[in-house]
């Protein structure tokens, strides 16, 4: 008895409603218009400058986490990304050499001679007496 009296209120409920339009079909597609394309690549907010509001100061530790991070990109195949991060980098620690030789070769990888080029004597500026300097030297004097 209690369970009828339980039900009753759900049943009066279902009266009191409207009946409502019957579901579309499981295998009807509506019309959707397509979304309108430029043909260009799209940046993903992560590389989009204009959200950036990092405020950089002398930090290694901040420098080196995003030399690593470059590292992650580039072995990826994300060359811009890879070039942004170490760049970022740079800010954080403008005696970071490891970034600048990276960036350099990012930048080179984009095919943007100038930027790896000024990251290349950057680079030489900061580690004169590294291993591959006279390599480095030689690659400048190419992009001239």
């Amino acid at each position: 008895m209690l369970l009828l009296a339980g039900l009753a209120p759900l049943a009066a409920q279902d009266q009191t409603n409207p009946p409502t339009a019957p579901p579309d079909k499981p295998g009807e597609l509506k019309d959707r218009p397509k979304p309108k394309t430029s043909g260009k690549q799209v940046v993903p907010p992560e590389e989009d400058k204009s959200y950036a509001s990092e405020n950089f100061s002398f930090n290694p530790l901040e420098s080196q986490k995003w030399v690593g991070v470059g590292d992650y990109y580039w072995k990826k195949g994300k060359y811009t990304a890879a070039a942004g991060r170490y760049d970022a980098a740079t800010k954080y620690n403008d005696g970071n050499a490891e970034a600048w030789l990276k960036l350099g070769k990012a930048e080179e990888k984009l095919k943007d001679a100038a930027n790896a080029k000024a990251a290349y004597i950057k680079y030489l500026a900061v580690a004169p007496d590294a291993k591959d300097a006279a390599e480095i030297r030689k690659k400048i004097e190419k992009m001239k």
